[in-house]
């Protein structure tokens, strides 16, 4: 373990953002399960419902690499801070019934989307990646997002004790205290005590304009920003959805938590495995394997006769491929460009992927209240898999420095 941390920042660095992660993204992964709530105390259709997931979605990827920036110049802590409070605003008004028309798109959408964009794995991945030198890095990253996923696994099942104990607002607002309590760790995440940049280009002295033009000149990068969409497309449409959809398909009222739990669990295994496997064979070939994988399952969890066994089955395979993505994608960036501006260059893959979030949240609503299902938002995301497939076998993952950029 001595050999895993290059130092004591680092090992300060990682366990924190580990903790935060596990809630930022394990109190997300419940609000799904509120959706008939917020129809009955507040009024919101699955169409407002789901436009607030968009909402939080699209302004989450917005921020990331201006946060990103931030804190590749500052310190993570600079901006795990104020986000964690705006998270932990919205679920306090929201617990007090802050629910109805506007009021939903601000908390649910706005003040969550700024929270998760400053303190979720997808931000602080790269920022704990610069901690540790390429031969580490791939594992760091899914031990961070492999955190995230045990919040994805507690938080449903918290969710569900909270409501049969309680009632649904007292969930949020300890949801509320757990998030604010979360600026303690949050505020060791620092840059790295020592520069570990292995790979070593020239975008680091660059200005932002340089740095964007050079990346998006690469047609690899460009590749995986449109993968990463169909990434955010499939688990906001899963995680927003899927509780309705059970519901829907006369399953036990219980699936809906066990299939968001499931996801989270074996999210863990899956990014721990990823993280282990991206360091060791081409990045690209895990990502078409990966999302190729996706389409087989939600061919098999749409077309096969709904039950209770089904469901279960649904959540643990598609809990393996969940966040698995995370340490090969930005295993890929920092492989290309070096870690210096791993947090920008990361942001603006993510943000794409909000983009895809920001459809597959809206669109299953949508489609719910227009047509009565969610069936052509499935159909959707098991094409987009197999287009996700085809379209990471061409990144050329190389070091800029090593190869004349291909555009």
């Amino acid at each position: 373990m001595n050999n895993f941390f290059p130092n004591k920042t680092a090992q300060y660095a990682l366990l924190s953002a580990c903790f935060v992660v596990c809630v930022t993204m394990g109190v997300r992964q419940t609000f799904g399960l509120y959706s008939s709530e917020f129809e009955v105390s507040g009024g919101a259709t699955n169409t407002e419902f789901g436009l607030a997931i968009a909402v939080h979605a699209i302004f989450w990827g917005i921020f990331t690499p201006i946060f990103g920036r931030i804190s590749d110049r500052l310190g993570g802590y600079v901006v795990i801070v104020p986000a964690l409070i705006f998270y932990s605003i919205s679920m306090l008004l929201m617990g007090n019934n802050y629910i109805s028309g506007m009021w939903l798109q601000i908390n649910l959408g706005l003040f969550v989307g700024l929270g998760l964009a400053g303190a979720a794995g997808t931000i602080l991945t790269p920022m704990i990646s610069k901690h540790f030198p390429n031969e580490n890095r791939s594992k760091a990253a899914g031990i961070v997002t492999a955190c995230g996923g045990l919040g994805m696994f507690i938080f449903p099942i918290l969710a569900n004790i909270f409501k049969n104990v309680s009632t649904w607002q007292i969930s949020f607002i300890l949801f509320s205290i757990i998030l604010f309590l979360m600026c303690i760790p949050g505020f060791f995440v620092r840059l790295p005590k020592n520069k570990l940049e292995n790979v070593q280009t020239n975008l680091d002295n660059r200005s932002l304009k340089e740095v964007l033009k050079e990346s998006l000149a690469h047609k690899g990068f460009r590749l995986l920003i449109l993968g990463f969409f169909v990434c955010g497309f499939q688990i906001t449409l899963i995680a927003t959805h899927v509780p309705r959809y059970v519901q829907d398909k006369g399953l036990s009222d219980w699936t809906g938590m066990a299939i968001l739990a499931l996801i989270g669990f074996f999210n863990i295994i899956g990014t721990l495995v990823m993280g282990y496997l991206s360091d060791k064979y081409s990045k690209k070939i895990l990502l078409s394997a990966l999302y190729f994988l996706r389409g087989i399952t939600l061919i098999l969890f749409i077309f096969l006769p709904a039950t209770d066994i089904s469901a279960i089955l649904f959540g643990t395979a598609f809990g393996l491929l969940w966040l698995a993505t995370v340490p090969a994608t930005n295993g890929i960036v920092a492989q290309i460009f070096g870690t210096k501006n791993l947090s920008l260059l990361f942001g603006i893959v993510f943000l794409n992927h909000q983009l895809g979030s920001f459809l597959g949240a809206y669109l299953g609503g949508y489609f719910y209240d227009k047509f009565g299902s969610f069936d052509y938002a499935w159909y959707l995301a098991i094409v987009l898999s197999f287009i996700a497939t085809a379209l990471h076998l061409p990144i050329d993952e190389r070091p800029i420095n090593s190869v004349k950029v291909s555009v």
